[in-house]
This record gives C-alpha cells, sequence and structure tokens, in this order.
C-alpha cells in the first residue's frame, strides 16, 4: 500500500500515452487531423461551463464556511435577474458553439466529398464478411483479404458494403468510421500523409467472430505500392465467384491473403445478389404481416 500513491502517479502519466498511441489522437491523414480538431475545439467550448461550475462550488463553499462573519444568509432570497443571465446564457453559449462547430465539421469531413489533391484516387471497394474484411482493388485487378496496402499522400476512395450482417469499418489514425450495410453501397475518402503500418477494425458487434475482425493498413511509398501491386499480381489464386462463395462462409481468424486476379464486377454483383436478398425479405416479411 506505501507504493499505492506513486503507481497512481504513473498510470496516471501513461494513459495519455496509451491514449495517443493508434488511437484518433494521433492522426496520420488529413480527415483524423481535422476529427481530432472537433474534438478539441467541442472540449474546449464544453470547459467553459465546467470550470466556471467547479470554481463556484468552491468559491461559494468557502465563501460560506461557519468561520466567516461576512457571509449573510439569506432565507428569502428566491430571484436575481443577473444569476438567472448567467445561468442561461453560458449554456445556451456553449450549446450554439458546440453546434456550430458539429455543423461545419460535418460538411467539411462529409465521408463523401473527395479530398483535394493532384493525383488521381486509389479505389478500393469493401466487403465486409463474417468475420474478415475483403479488399478489392478494380483498377489494379487485384484483392486482398485483412490486409489493406495503400500509397502515401494520395486520396483512397472506399466504396463499401456488406455481404453479412451490418457492419462498422473503422481505421482510427486515418479517420472515418462508417457503416457498412447489406444491399447499401456507402462511401469514404481517406489519405495517409505518413508512411505506417495503422490498426483496423470493425467498430460494430457482428457475432462470434467479431474480435477477429482487425486488419493492418501498410502506407507505404509510391514505388512500393507499385511494387506490392506487381508482386500480388505474380502469384496466388484468382478471386473469381465460386472463390468468393467459399470465402463468403462464416469463419474468424483468417491469415492476410491476396488474390492475383479478381472477376470484373465481382464487387457488383455482390452489391446486387444482397438487394435481391433484402427485396425478397422485405416482401416475405409484408406478406406476412397481412
Amino acid at each position: 500500500m506505501r507504493h499505492t500513491p506513486l503507481l497512481l502517479t504513473v498510470f496516471l502519466a501513461a494513459a495519455p500515452l496509451a491514449a495517443r498511441a493508434q488511437g484518433i489522437l494521433d492522426p496520420q491523414g488529413p480527415v483524423a487531423a481535422g476529427e481530432r480538431q472537433i474534438l478539441f475545439n467541442s472540449l474546449g467550448i464544453m470547459l467553459a461551463i465546467v470550470i466556471p461550475t467547479i470554481v463556484a462550488i468552491l468559491a461559494v463553499g468557502f465563501w460560506y464556511r461557519a468561520s466567516n462573519s461576512r457571509a449573510r444568509y439569506l432565507p428569502d432570497f428566491n430571484h436575481s435577474d443577473r444569476l438567472e443571465v448567467l445561468v442561461w446564457s453560458i449554456p445556451l453559449m456553449t450549446v450554439l458553439l458546440v453546434g456550430g462547430v458539429a455543423w461545419l465539421g460535418a460538411h467539411e469531413l462529409d465521408p463523401r466529398k473527395a479530398l483535394p489533391s493532384n493525383v488521381k484516387p486509389v479505389t478500393v471497394q469493401v466487403v465486409s464478411l463474417d468475420w474478415k474484411w475483403l479488399f478489392i482493388y478494380p483498377d489494379e485487378g487485384i484483392a486482398s483479404v485483412n490486409h489493406l496496402t495503400i500509397p502515401v499522400g494520395r486520396p483512397v476512395s472506399f466504396e463499401l458494403t456488406s455481404a453479412g450482417v451490418m457492419n462498422s469499418f473503422f481505421v482510427p489514425q486515418l479517420g472515418g468510421q462508417i457503416y457498412t450495410m447489406s444491399g447499401m453501397l456507402t462511401r469514404l475518402q481517406l489519405q495517409a500523409d505518413h508512411a505506417g503500418t495503422y490498426r483496423g477494425m470493425s467498430a460494430q458487434f457482428s457475432g462470434d467472430g467479431f474480435a477477429d475482425m482487425h486488419f493492418d493498413v501498410d502506407a507505404v511509398e509510391a514505388g512500393n505500392f507499385a511494387h506490392w501491386v506487381e508482386t500480388a499480381r505474380s502469384k496466388g489464386s484468382s478471386l473469381d465467384a465460386s472463390t468468393y462463395a467459399h470465402l463468403s462462409k462464416p469463419s474468424a481468424g483468417i491469415a492476410p491473403v491476396t488474390y492475383r486476379a479478381v472477376t470484373p464486377g465481382l464487387f457488383g454483383s455482390i452489391l446486387a445478389a444482397e438487394q435481391q436478398h433484402e427485396d425478397i425479405c422485405t416482401r416475405t416479411s409484408m406478406r406476412a404481416e397481412r
């Protein structure tokens, strides 16, 4: 017990570092940096009401202590226009300012909004499966499972859907958590400004294998990205309809794998099949309700 204060001090000092590592407080791209700025701005605005409230509580307790003979007890006091203005104006300004920050940020960081760049974005089609992630590079004609490679300094345009239950795609250091839904297409724009390996994950509980739905994002220089594409094209198997049918079966803890070729239009076929399945389920449900 003698070392408890020391251990507590060490823990409190290390906590911010743990939160920063591989998290939203350590952004590695413009979207994540913008999201962190919104977080800091909102926090600063809300502290404008939190800090004065704490100070007021301490001040009132100190002023009305038993030993202070100057403090007056006013049992008949019930209203003050000045206090009313003070009590309501600060929360109102807080709500307006936080709302303004959120509104501006929502438009500036719209996931469908293209990132400013002089180079063409890399298109990646994402399919969340039970319980793994499929990444298709339509322009390069390759695909990978549970591993994503992107070039540094070049926007990445994601098209996302789900071939199972609803899920959530999230790379904290690059920003942009977005849902994947069966039969629906969502879009997301991200960019890595620095080379490195970043952790991606599912942020939506989706069943038994949810804990294994994570992947590494390797942000590499343009030359290394081109080399990775050529290497992927030279080995491995092709991702066709039969391979996808096997891949889509529920499984967890799948090791990363690449496919040297992808059947053209596979992503669209997956999306269309899920839309048809959703339509059938909807019609069946409507008949049952009748």
